[in-house]
């Protein structure tokens, strides 16, 4: 009995072991199979134009499959990583049997329609990648068991869930905040979410960052940053409770309306934006916020321009941070007087409270604040003198106080300010003579204007010392003399206005060599003697001129013709005789040398070389306008050596560019620009560059020195376009250079350089699109079109797309194109031009944006990793701010000399930061600090920056886009206050 008892157990044993081991077999091998099956029904659903997916098939293991990476314990797919690799189609709902996937990377491709509920099924899910897809529908409910998601795409390791750029719509859901405590970055924009955020949110304890409308009582313990700025949130400004770790508060561009709350004792905040919304009510009281603003014993920026704040300005403001570098408060109505003891705030670099309404004098105790570099009190109601201690600051780059009530003289002790480049007192009641010491200042470069007063004296001659500036404008005043010649040593001048006052004598030939003047306003003055030759003559009846509102010729008894309003003499018969004669004769020899060429050709070969040297001249001055050098074809044959290989520098669409040597007058080094008339648009490029070079004159603009429109030694049509050659060759080359050149060869561009490079463009943009007479399209904006000069100032050619911008009281234009088709380059072409917008200055700032952000990030829009809607816009946009350091170029962050002082190292910092920092190390940025920490660094705002603008103007929605003028202010202020910041790192070294 024992024994049968005993076999019966062993036996019984032995049918539960093979049991445990067939089923164990066979949840194995069915668990395998689920994951196959998943996979192919994965690709069943799936529009894959590239083959991206032809690995998964019967003749490898599944974990073998591109893009599928298996665990080595069971054979299970734990993650399915298929980014950016163009893919299509839906996501099937059988990606939910995949249940031991940890990591789903779907991000950067075209899936479409609503994300499966099935996905809820992955409950070993750590990271989850959908954005930048076409998804819609809303987000699943059953998502949220998903747990412990985990970003490890982040450079900085925070728990993400991450659905940016999708067509997902409704509100967020409340069951979001179900996903985890874990939970640190909650990404959702770029999609069509309307409604709030919903308010449990702020029961997130790890919650960094978020996105979207804004509830009140948001604010939990965890939370650093609060950037909402350039949205259309609108309501009451949301309370801040309990975020004692909040680094930078900014809502600014919005709608927010009435009363600023108070802030709490918030240790760690550096930024207060409230700039551009619609706070406050022109009443008193609207500042009492500021009082609480004194707890905030970091702040370092403090923003409320462009609001409706009203009342006193508080003196509590002195009480501030003696950190704060930046305060904005311009464009309210504000009132009362500036504090005196604004000298507390002893690290301010930029004070700007324009556009209010101050009274009172201006305090000399400003003149203690030794780092400011920016000052900005223009259109108030100030009164009293100038302070002579606004000499003491050294570092001063800006002084606007133009529209005031000053009076007294200009302080001579102006003249120490050694870095001023912008200068305005106009409009105030200041007297005496302007101070040599002030005119002298050689660094002025954008503009000095001191109208609209009451100066005396005469212009000092050391005015011919700025050389480096634009802008000119001592209009309105009560000076007396001549006219100093030095003022052609100006050669930067674009603008120079000396109208109303009491100038006498002639006007000196030394204008001549004013190079780069485009306006000069003499009239109501006492001159006398001859107009200089090279200001005399017939007024042209076309053009700026047909509108005689538009310019005056009062008082130049020298000029005659012109319309019959403007009641000038009519010119001598001489005068019409010789333009006459002028005329005929160029059309003479165009036509001469044509049969000339025709009958050598046929009788005469073997004279013909010397003869078409002689005689095939032409220049466009009778039908473009154009009759600066006179060239002929075997002029630039020979200056390019035969148009040799060796000379070639550049081709295009429409010809080939040559470098030159040109002898004339005397020896010039050129760029000789052959077209091809064989393209069909060649010749409509240059007729267009013609039309367009013979009008405009800036000095961020490629020079036209001439052109040549002839035959060519064998009887062909000849045109060829004859430019300043420029030595350091194309922004792009120096963006994006050649593999194989030496070390010694290789071309790289400090952060100061590509600024510069950055404000001349938008310079030369801002000039064609709202200072020519006949305002200017570019259309075809990119690096290499973007010329250097030995100087590296930008020089931007290539107009064969440009057109004038049609006259709104002309139904047609002549100057319009006809032409159809997308004008442009890939990847810089705006958006509406795609779908067949009209041609718009909105266009080249698009181009603008998009060159900005290459210029700054290293990558060409035509990356390979930029497809369907995700773009170099969107790439930049939502990495920033904080993995600013994941886009920018890493030739601008590595080095010794970007740690900048005052950054934190590894000691400063957590584990968080520390395994960010091996992270870097891992893609070549040894020596850039932690990513958060590079944003607080004088370089990292200055990037940060500088991008912000490139998004502004890239935005999908061309009336979003920033306008050219605004543009150069922002990228000026960005340099300076740059500048200003490493001038004090350096001191403090």
């Amino acid at each position: 009995m024992e024994l049968s008892a005993g076999i019966s157990l062993v036996m019984l044993w032995s049918f539960y072991m093979q049991l445990f081991l067939f089923t164990s077999a066979f949840s194995k091998i069915g668990g395998n199979n689920t994951d196959r099956l998943s996979l192919l029904e994965f690709k069943a659903n799936v529009i894959d134009p590239l083959g991206v997916l032809n690995s998964w098939n019967e003749s490898l293991h599944f974990c073998e499959w591109q893009g599928v990476t298996c665990g080595r314990r069971h054979q299970r797919v734990t993650k399915l990583e298929l980014s950016s690799s163009n893919l299509g189609g839906y996501l099937s709902p059988h990606i939910g049997n995949l249940s031991f996937m940890r990591g789903l990377e779907l991000q950067n491709n075209s899936f479409s329609k609503e994300i499966p509920e099935e996905i809820g099924h992955l409950f070993r899910l750590q990271w989850l990648f959908l954005y930048n897809n076409s998804f819609s529908g809303k987000i699943p409910l059953n998502i949220t068991v998903v747990k412990f998601l985990k970003g490890i795409g982040s450079l900085y390791n925070l728990r993400t869930l991450s659905l940016e750029a999708n067509n997902l719509h409704g509100e967020i859901p409340t069951f979001i905040a179900n996903v985890s405590n874990s939970l640190e970055d909650f990404l959702v924009r770029l999609n069509n979410f309307h409604g709030n955020i919903p308010n449990i949110l702020g029961q997130m304890k790890r919650l960094d960052i978020l996105e979207g409308n804004i509830p009140q009582n948001l604010f939990h313990p965890n939370l650093e940053v609060f950037f909402i700025h350039f949205n259309k949130f609108g309501g009451q400004v949301p309370l801040i409770s309990n975020a004692t770790k909040l680094i930078n508060f900014e809502i600014g561009n919005n709608h927010f309306t009435g009363k600023v709350p108070d802030f709490p004792s918030l240790p760690h905040l550096r930024s207060i934006g409230l700039n551009r919304n619609n706070l406050g009510h022109q009443k008193n009281g609207d500042l009492n916020f500021m009082s609480s603003v004194v707890n905030c014993t970091n702040l370092e920026l403090f923003g409320i321009e462009d609001n409706n704040f009203g009342g006193t300005l508080p003196e509590c403001m002195c009480n501030f941070s003696t950190k704060l570098s930046y305060v904005t408060m311009g464009r309210n109505q504000i009132k009362g007087r500036i504090p005196t003891r604004i000298e507390n705030l002893v690290n301010l670099q930029l004070l700007g409270i324009e556009t209010n309404q101050l009274v009172g004098p201006i305090p000399g105790s400003i003149g203690k604040l030794q780092k400011l570099f920016g000052l900005n009190f223009h259109n108030n109601k100030l009164s009293g003198a100038i302070p002579s201690s606004l000499g003491n600051l050294t570092s001063l780059g800006e002084l606007i106080l133009k529209s005031n009530n000053l009076q007294g003289r200009i302080p001579s002790s102006l003249g120490k300010c050694k870095y001023l480049v912008a200068l305005t007192l106009s409009q105030n009641n200041l007297t005496g003579p302007i101070p040599k010491e002030v005119i002298s200042l050689s660094s002025l470069s954008r503009f000095l204007d001191l109208s609209r007063n009451y100066f005396t004296g005469s212009i000092p001659n050391e005015v011919g010392k700025l050389s480096n500036l634009g802008y000119l404008d001592i209009s309105e005043n009560r000076l007396s003399g001549k006219i100093p010649n030095t003022l052609g040593s100006c050669e930067s001048m674009e603008y120079l206005n000396l109208q109303g006052n009491l100038l006498q004598e002639n006007i000196p030939q030394s204008f001549y060599f004013l190079k780069g003047i485009q306006e000069i306003d003499l009239s109501r003055n006492n001159l006398s003697g001859e107009i200089p030759k090279y200001l005399e003559g017939e007024v042209p009846t076309q053009g700026v001129f047909t509108n005689t509102s538009a310019f005056s010729a009062v008082g130049n008894t020298r000029l005659c013709g012109g319309r019959p309003q403007l009641n000038l003499p009519k010119c001598p018969s001489s005068l019409n005789k010789k333009a006459k004669l002028s005329t005929k004769h160029k059309l003479i020899v165009s036509v001469v040398c044509g049969l000339v060429a025709i009958i050598l050709l046929a009788l005469f070969s073997v004279l013909l070389s010397r003869a078409r040297k002689r005689n095939a001249k032409s220049t466009l001055g009778s039908p473009f306008g154009i009759s600066f050098l006179e060239v002929s074809y075997g002029d630039l044959l020979k200056a390019t050596d035969g148009f040799s290989s060796a000379n070639l520098i550049g081709a295009g669409s429409f010809g080939s560019v040559y470098k030159g040597i040109l002898n004339q007058e005397k020896t010039l080094d050129v760029a000789v620009k052959v077209l091809n008339l064989q393209t069909s648009r060649a010749l409509k490029s240059f007729i267009a560059e013609c039309k367009v070079l013979k009008n405009i004159k800036h000095r961020n603009l490629l020079k036209l020195l001439t052109a040549c429109s002839s035959i060519d030694f064998q009887g062909n049509d000849f045109k060829a376009l004859v430019y300043e050659f420029m030595v350091n060759a194309s922004l792009d080359e120096w963006l994006h250079p050649r593999q194989g050149l030496n070390s010694e060869e290789e071309r790289h561009l400090n952060l100061i350089q590509r600024i510069n490079i950055a404000i001349d463009v938008a310079n030369a943009l801002d000039y064609l699109h709202r200072h020519c007479h006949e305002p200017i399209v570019h259309s075809d904006l990119k690096p290499s079109n973007i010329l250097l000069d030995g100087d590296m100032t930008a020089r931007v050619g290539d107009f064969g797309l440009a057109r004038f911008l049609m006259d709104p009281s002309h139904l047609f234009s002549s100057h319009q194109s006809s032409s159809i088709g997308i004008r442009g380059s890939i990847g810089y072409i705006a958006p509406e031009y795609v779908m067949g917008g009209e041609i718009s200055r909105d266009g080249d700032v698009y181009s603008y944006g998009i060159l900005l952000l290459e210029m700054f990030t290293g990558k060409r829009p035509t990356d390979e990793m930029f497809k369907d809607d995700f773009n170099l816009h969107n790439f930049v946009k939502m990495s920033l701010p904080e993995k600013l350091a994941h886009v920018v170029d890493s030739s601008l962050l590595i080095g010794t000399d970007q740690v900048e002082e005052g950054a934190a190292t590894t000691s400063d910092v957590g584990d968080r930061e520390i395994d960010h920092i091996e992270e870097i190390s891992i893609n070549n940025f040894q020596n850039v600090p932690n990513c958060r920490l590079i944003l607080n660094t004088n370089l990292g705002k200055c990037l940060h920056s500088v991008l912000k603008i490139g998004i502004s103007c890239s935005k999908l929605t061309s009336t979003e886009r920033m306008n050219m003028g605004d543009v150069v202010k922002e990228l000026l202020h960005v340099k300076t206050a740059y500048m200003a910041a490493q001038t004090e790192n350096r001191g403090d070294q």
